[in-house]
């Protein structure tokens, strides 16, 4: 386990040269979480490899170590988180777990506690959010365990950026370990080996031709296959309601002629001779 050191009650130095009393503790460091307020300090990873049992830190020396309740009994290993304090901000890669660490605290490397606050200040506020698909250094690895063999199968993956959700070996379904191993009890056979692995996202790879080759580290491209986007349920348009009957149009019978006046003929008057 890698020896780390925390403040007991301000800042992260070296004993002996500023005088501060620290705490040692051994293991890693968890936290994850998208909060503000949250804490950071800073740790020396040592011989160690970390909890989350990879070869070495990060070539830029970028890492983070997550409390128990983030670490989650090795879940977020091989994740990134973007971090940022005081002065900056920085990607770290999660590669150990800090049992002492409350939620809300991380223990990052040196290196990357300096890209956001200065040394001296030890403990400072913070945020920090796990980053979706990261651009990893190189091509995914895969670490068979010393004692692997045909009846028992331990696996190390690297380079997958996003947490990883599930492993299949040969289709055999692995279980992983709080220290990062991915495991089939009953062995997945001499291999060749093709690993198939989900992450948090939903993202498939498949990486072929792994070897049986327990100790080696095994870096190899894999298949990718991005999330395809649920398509949206087809609406069906609506129907367009029927236009109301036109009430009927009632035409008014044509007033009946009135009969032709009846037209007497005219009377011939004859005038009376007067009387005498």
């Amino acid at each position: 386990m890698a020896k780390r050191w925390l403040a007991s009650g301000g800042a992260v130095v070296l004993a002996g040269i500023l005088g501060v009393a620290l705490l040692l503790r051994d293991g890693g460091a968890a936290c994850a979480a998208a909060r503000a307020g949250d804490k950071a300090t800073f740790y020396d990873l040592g011989d160690g490899p970390g909890n989350c049992s990879f070869p070495s830190a990060p070539a830029d020396d970028l890492f983070v170590a997550l409390g128990e309740e983030d670490y989650d009994d090795g879940a977020m290993c091989g994740s990134y988180l973007d971090v940022k304090g005081p002065n900056g901000k920085v990607r770290v890669k999660v590669i150990d777990s800090c049992p002492p660490c409350e939620a809300g605290h991380i223990d990052l490397s040196r290196t990357a506690f300096k890209k956001i606050a200065d040394e001296v200040d030890g403990i400072v506020p913070i945020s920090f959010t796990k980053v979706r698909t990261p651009k990893v250094p190189g091509p995914v690895s895969v670490r068979l365990k010393e004692g692997s063999s045909q009846y028992w199968f331990a696996a190390l993956i690297d380079n997958h950026g996003s947490p990883l959700r599930s492993v299949k070996i040969n289709g055999k379904t692995a279980s992983r370990t709080d220290f990062n191993y991915w495991i089939v009890d009953g062995g997945a056979g001499s291999g060749p080996f093709t690993i198939k692995f989900t992450d948090a996202y939903g993202k498939t790879t498949t990486v072929p031709g792994i070897k049986l080759k327990p100790g080696l580290t095994q870096k190899l491209r894999g298949v990718i296959k991005a999330v395809k986007p649920k398509p949206s349920p087809k609406r069906t348009p609506a129907k367009k309601p029927a236009p109301a009957p036109k009430p009927p149009i009632l035409e008014s019978a044509p007033a009946s002629s009135a009969p032709p006046p009846v037209v007497e003929p005219p009377v011939a008057l004859v005038a009376r001779p007067a009387s005498c």
